[in-house]
């Protein structure tokens, strides 16, 4: 589960990640920062004032509910989404 945020609201508390790149299906190179130790996905570079936080990272997840599924043409058959969620087979538009 990832989160979008405005990059101010970001502030890394502890660790230096190592970048890690790779190619998006859009063709778009991303930049990733992983855990130096086991690569686990933290943060995204910014883009367009947003940053993407993997939930799982976070000290307190008690408040987390998913509103917005992504790449969803790949998912299990038995996954379900609440009334009212945004899907999406592949990128959101914009």
């Amino acid at each position: 589960m990832g989160i979008a945020l405005p990059e101010t609201a970001f502030r890394l508390t502890a660790g230096e990640p190592r970048p890690l790149q790779r190619m998006a299906d859009s063709g778009r190179l991303n930049t990733r920062f992983v855990c130096p130790d086991c690569a686990c996905w933290i943060y995204s570079l910014p883009r367009n004032g947003v940053i993407r936080v993997r939930a799982g990272t976070l000290d307190d997840t008690s408040w987390l509910r998913p509103t917005w599924h992504i790449w969803t043409r790949g998912k299990q058959p038995w996954i379900t989404f609440a009334e009212g969620d945004e899907t999406f087979e592949g990128e959101p538009p914009g």
